[in-house]
């Protein structure tokens, strides 16, 4: 028997002495050069784990930076803008290619040569598995930002860059290989051996569970390009045991301070405002009033039903198709997704212990009196947004943005909770709710399935509901046929399309006369030709990508990617965006998918360290190296 390392601090120095390297270059040499004798599988498992997890350096860049925008779970403006840093690209692309796919390799190195030798522990066939899934997990977040990555690396010799579909196909076998490979029987893990299982405790039958709930996610990320074969793999994987409830959801517990498992939405400077995208989607959704969510003593801030708020022609952006755009929402809304305010708190909402107030050094999230100026800095509005919920666009806001001191400001907006922000939370990388959003759309495609499509779609937002804990507006809610404010409704069997517009009220933000207009829902254009707000697969899209708010906002990015869907407004164009320029004040009312950032471009030390590869890798990306080149996938029609 292998002695088992029992501090991982020393493992950590290990790894270094052996590891060290970050440049890409380094993706050929061995990483089991470490004396055998001293490292075991589950050490390598738990660094790569830990490494994705995301510490606050990597995770501010990536995850809020890049991927919350992207996905459309806050406002940033870097990837939605046509926007990436190069440096944030390679702080990602090395720490993966140096540290989490390195390591993970490293230990299904070192248990294949233990298993061959015959010298061997109970467990480590059964690791070994584990870290296939867990590898294959790795690669498909790198393949979703870059594109094609090599299937062969660290195994001490050249690799070759994979397009994206070989890299899918590899994945789909490795899930099908490694969950049919577990074996159930063997003992229960000892304490030693569970703690460094940060998600499961090596519970073998969960990571089974979840292996194959990855194999559904991937497989049907193939569903508009090779629609065969993301049939196949789906009703293969979902034949099988996979996550149904919450207790076997992939999560990982966060912990204060700075390190790979500190809250990858903790740091103090980011707002994590509502989006405006998720306020369209929620507004309305479900026919719940906030007089049934809220306290006694803010209902007297829910204004009436179909009130757009405080119009201001000079002050808020109307260059942009979003439905809400050029109003100041001066209350709050008469109708409005339950989870809204559990996700998001309402400004001025002190009290409430959930509400976050951050950044601590400033006052900020406490400043809810904002001013509208002219172009000489002379106050033409003062406006208080205690007890308001706004969501705004991103983009260029020009004059109207310099002059408007309310729409960007931490005080002003409604923004996540603070159990999200305070490092006392599970960031989730996979949950019970998205394998029945799954099931729903594979339903939807006449796919065979263990469930009905209605069946899956309820169950995945009652799940949701517990989640957020409102579960005591589900009943209502599956019934309503409430349009939100982008035309979707909730009820499985309500298909009927909104009208093409509402009629609705507001009050000029300037003279408080009232008016009337009529509300035209967005077309979606690259849905359907933006003839269809309200089948079935939006319903599921929505409803999935509220669920999968705020922990899997790469998830949001992937279903924009591959549908279209939900709705995504484009960002304001008052002036030129310098990174979109496609997107002008002529042409922003409809949607196109180079209207989004589509990839991380490769990393400049890729193309100037490996030459050859580079060339290699954008060859089979299928078009050239920018943010706009869609993945193999997510080619749209």
């Amino acid at each position: 028997m292998k002695k088992i390392l029992k501090n991982t601090n020393l493992l950590v120095l290990m790894l270094f002495a052996f590891m060290s390297c970050s440049d890409f270059e380094e993706i050929n040499i061995n990483p089991t050069a470490a004396n055998k004798d001293q490292v075991q599988i589950e050490y390598f498992i738990n660094s790569s784990i830990g490494g994705a997890q995301q510490n606050p350096h990597i995770s501010e860049r990536i995850f809020v930076l890049y991927w919350n925008d992207a996905g459309r779970m806050t406002r940033v403006g870097t990837l939605s803008e046509g926007s990436a840093n190069d440096g944030w690209s390679s702080d990602y692309y090395n720490g993966y290619v140096s540290s989490w796919l390195r390591n993970i390799n490293a230990g299904i190195k070192i248990a294949d040569e233990q298993i061959a030798s015959g010298n061997f522990r109970e467990h480590t066939p059964n690791l070994k598995q584990v870290a296939r899934i867990w590898r294959a997990y790795i690669m498909s977040e790198m393949t979703d930002n870059f594109g094609p990555i090599p299937i062969n690396g660290f195994e001490g010799v050249n690799p070759v860059y994979s397009d994206v579909k070989d890299v899918y196909y590899y994945m789909l076998q490795e899930l099908d290989e490694a969950t049919n490979a577990l074996d159930l029987t063997v003992s229960n893990p000892d304490d030693a051996l569970k703690k460094l299982d940060p998600a499961y405790e090596y519970d073998f039958k969960k990571w089974q569970k979840y292996g194959n709930s990855l194999r559904m996610r991937l497989a049907m990320r193939l569903s508009e390009v090779d629609p065969a074969k993301a049939q196949a793999e789906f009703e293969s994987a979902v034949s099988n045991d996979f996550i149904t409830e919450a207790t076997d959801n992939f999560s990982v517990k966060e912990t204060a301070g700075w390190s790979d498992y500190t809250g990858v939405i903790t740091r103090e400077w980011w707002d994590h405002e509502v989006s405006a995208t998720l306020n369209n989607l929620m507004i309305g959704l479900g026919g719940v009033t906030s007089q049934s969510l809220l306290s006694a003593d803010k209902h007297g801030y829910i204004k009436p039903a179909n009130y757009m708020g405080l119009k201001f022609d000079d002050h808020f952006t109307s260059m942009t198709n979003d439905p809400s755009a050029g109003f100041f929402f001066d209350g709050l809304h008469n109708k409005i997704d339950p989870r809204a305010y559990d996700l998001f708190k309402i400004p001025g909402d002190f009290s409430d212990p959930e509400f976050n107030s951050y950044p601590s050094w400033n006052s900020n999230a406490s400043t809810t009196k904002r001013s509208l100026v002219d172009a000489s800095d002379n106050i033409v509005k003062e406006i208080e947004s205690a007890f308001t919920w706004n969501a705004y666009p991103g983009g260029n806001w020009g004059d109207k943005g310099s002059k408007n001191k309310v729409y960007g400001f931490t005080g002003t907006l409604p923004r996540l909770a603070n159990k999200y922000r305070n490092n006392s939370n599970s960031r989730i990388f996979f949950a019970s709710w998205e394998s029945h959003f799954l099931i729903a759309e594979a339903a939807v495609r006449g796919w065979a399935v263990p469930m009905t499509g209605q069946v899956a779609y309820e169950q995945g937002i009652a799940q949701s509901f517990a989640y957020n804990g409102v579960a005591s507006h589900l009943t209502n809610y599956l019934t309503s046929q409430d349009y939100s404010r982008v035309g979707t409704s909730v009820s499985w069997s309500h298909t009927t399309e909104p009208s093409s517009s509402v009629l609705v009220t507001y009050l000029d933000g300037y003279s408080n006369l009232p008016g009337t207009m009529n509300l035209k829902y967005p077309d979606n254009t690259i849905y359907k030709n933006g003839a269809v707000k309200n089948d079935l697969l939006t319903k599921i899209i929505t409803q999935k990508f509220i669920a999968q708010t705020p922990w899997l906002p790469l998830e949001t990015w992937n279903d924009h990617r591959r549908l279209g869907l939900p709705f995504f407004e484009n960002p304001a164009v008052e002036k030129p965006l310098t990174d979109m320029p496609q997107l002008t004040n002529g042409n922003f009312m409809t949607n196109r998918i180079d209207f989004y950032g589509q990839r991380l471009k490769y990393p400049s030390n890729f193309s100037s360290n490996i030459p050859g590869g580079y060339q290699q890798a954008v060859g089979k990306l299928g078009g050239p190296d920018t943010v706009f080149t869609p993945l193999w996938w997510a080619q749209q029609n």
